[in-house]
């Protein structure tokens, strides 16, 4: 993918709020874009669904919660599961991307307390950016 220009969009997925990013391996830079907040089940893939239409991505990164060691934890098999079903509705290529610190990041990023959701979605994405030119 990375040998042309390519639109990545990013989900930095939690229960409560998804953060979204965008990016594009042509500049290798990606972006906040947004938060998500759906109620339910249905309204996020709403949600997701008017971004994809609106940005047209040829693939897709969600985070992947791991430990401080590198495991996989309970949070890991709903960021998969999330992955999965972005796969199965859309048929697009999704990659997990480790996420571990992205937050701490974010807050750093932000000098504040601020939603950092949309910013530790591109930090995730601008990792995978950085490993994929």
């Amino acid at each position: 993918m990375p040998d042309a220009d390519h639109t990545l969009l990013c989900f930095d997925y939690g229960l409560k709020k998804i953060g979204v990013a965008i990016g594009n391996t042509l500049t290798g830079l990606a972006r906040p874009l947004t938060i998500l907040r759906p109620v339910t089940k249905a309204e996020r893939f709403t949600q997701i669904e008017a971004l994809l239409n609106e940005w047209q991505p040829d693939a897709l990164v969600v985070g992947l919660p791991l430990t401080l060691t590198g495991e996989e934890q309970y949070a890991s098999l709903r960021c998969r599961r999330f992955a999965n079903q972005l796969h199965g509705r859309y048929a697009l290529t999704v990659h997990l991307v480790d996420e571990r610190g992205s937050s701490l990041e974010a807050q750093a990023l932000l000098a504040n307390n601020d939603d950092d959701d949309a910013v530790a979605a591109a930090v995730i994405l601008q990792r995978w950016l950085d490993h994929h030119e």
